[in-house]
């Protein structure tokens, strides 16, 4: 049965896809009280490393439009409304791509367009460092390895340089919206880099961001272009295209000494559906509204960021299309939808095939997978389909933990060991008072528990080894 379920990677026998647009709206659990997840919550409004083969046609980049202050779309048209030049195709009706061939779908202005599949994410040479800066720290360090901490975008918090300093902190998430220039932001980063050294081994912090378009777009002063939204980007360009402003966009981030951006969304919502959908379609942070228009457009995305030096993480594993309520502010959200072998993780399969090297878990529960678990804290879904079923090797990292009204009941403690142990490597959490209780527990269970122990360090090297492809271990 589970080799069955291999098929989902081979996603060619799973769906003729002119008819998957239309996700089933019963079955949802949880009206919305609120916008999206506290990592990458949509703002009200909204001021708004291999590389990866480039593409393998000149590209012409087309003028970004004038974005609305308040819906994040292009002022003067909608995904609904389209130029000429710029004309949406139907829904495909091929099969979603294998991994084992470069993959090509239509696209808004093309009836052709290569997502070719990046290399690696890590060499032999990384691999290698990583292991070395590994078998040198303490289990102390390696478990500050796996904690991600928050600070305000526009400043380097005495909070977050502390714990890097205290309890031996891999990563850092620039959190809510800056509009101080690129320049500015690089000097926030570097003065947070500076802040590693001793504490963690030498290896510096993997700095991420929400840089997804639309109302999420966490870096918006001067040097950084404004996104449109994952539908606008989905449905107007090209995917040639898309990868291109991508590239483009990823270059900023870069330059600004952000190495991973927690995106795209590879969330797959019906449209009928997506208003009711809070985390994802409310918003138009989805890429189009079929599972293969998802994964083709998120998919040219992350190539176009991996191409700039980035890393990228697909989200929301394994999807929050089907759901109308917001794990931050509602509890007991449950997907009673989605199964293993639904056309939206095949999605999810496609960005894994074409080298994303980091993917984030839902906090939502999937009741035909496993009921009443959270996904970030299931082993069935981490190991069983994502690492087994997908086949991906990376960093799974945890959406925000600490104030999720989702996870709420267990402590900040046990959410860290909880989601560790399902299989998980970064636990992300916002909040810098919480790293305490995250990094006590975490080092506990590992004292005592050999096998615990043992998922630590397979973690911490994962984690090493992205950073080693990112150039983060010198």
């Amino acid at each position: 049965m589970r080799r069955r379920l291999l098929t989902v990677v081979s996603i060619a026998a799973m769906l003729v896809l002119a008819s998957c647009s239309a996700a089933p709206e019963s079955g949802v659990t949880n009206p919305a009280t609120s916008s999206s997840n506290a990592t990458d919550s949509p703002s009200e409004p909204a001021p708004s490393t291999a590389e990866s083969p480039l593409p393998t046609s000149e590209v012409t980049i087309p003028s970004m439009p004038s974005l609305d202050a308040t819906t994040g779309l292009p002022a003067t048209s909608s995904p609904s409304t389209t130029s000429p030049s710029s004309t949406p195709t139907s829904p495909q009706t091929s099969s979603l791509p294998t991994a084992a061939t470069s993959t090509t779908a239509s696209s808004p202005t093309s009836s052709s367009a290569t997502v070719a599949s990046p290399a690696p994410s890590t060499t032999p040479l990384a691999n290698a460092t990583a292991q070395n800066v590994f078998d040198s720290m303490s289990l102390e360090q390696r478990i500050g390895q796996l904690i991600m901490i928050g600070t305000p975008a526009g400043s380097a918090s005495s909070g977050a340089i502390s714990a890097i300093g205290t309890y031996h902190v891999g990563s850092v998430i620039l959190t809510g919206r800056s509009h101080v220039s690129a320049t500015a932001t690089r000097a926030i980063t570097d003065k947070l880099q500076a802040a590693t050294g001793t504490s963690t081994n030498g290896a510096k912090l993997i700095v991420a961001v929400d840089q997804e378009g639309g109302k999420v777009q966490v870096l918006q002063g001067p040097g950084f272009d404004r996104m449109p939204t994952a539908l606008y980007q989905g449905t107007h360009y090209s995917l040639d295209q898309l990868r291109a402003h991508a590239d483009s966009w990823g270059g900023e981030l870069a330059a600004a000494g952000i190495n991973l951006n927690l995106a795209p969304v590879m969330d797959t919502v019906s449209q009928s559906f997506a208003p009711k959908n809070a985390p994802v379609g409310y918003f138009d942070r989805e890429y189009g509204y079929t599972a293969n228009d998802v994964a083709m457009r998120a998919t040219a995305f992350a190539n176009g960021m991996r191409d700039a030096g980035l890393a990228v993480s697909i989200k929301h594993f394994p999807g929050l299309g089907r759901v109308t309520g917001n794990t931050d502010t509602t509890s007991g959200v449950t997907d009673t939808v989605t199964t293993r072998q639904s056309d939206s993780v095949g999605a999810f399969g496609v960005g894994i095939n074409s080298g994303a090297p980091v993917v984030m878990m839902s906090t939502a529960v999937y009741s035909k997978i496993d009921p009443g678990v959270p996904a970030a804290f299931s082993s069935t879904i981490i190991q069983g389909m994502l690492r087994g079923d997908l086949g991906f090797s990376g960093v799974v990292i945890s959406d925000s933990l600490d104030g999720a009204a989702q996870v709420e009941r267990w402590s900040q403690g046990e959410r860290a060991v909880k989601f560790v142990a399902a299989g998980g490597d970064i636990v992300l959490t916002t909040s810098s008072t919480a790293v305490a209780p995250m990094y006590a527990a975490l080092l506990a269970r590992a004292n005592k528990d050999t096998a615990f122990r043992g998922q630590v360090d397979a973690a911490a090297l994962r984690v090493l080894e992205l950073k080693g492809s990112l150039g983060l271990l010198g």
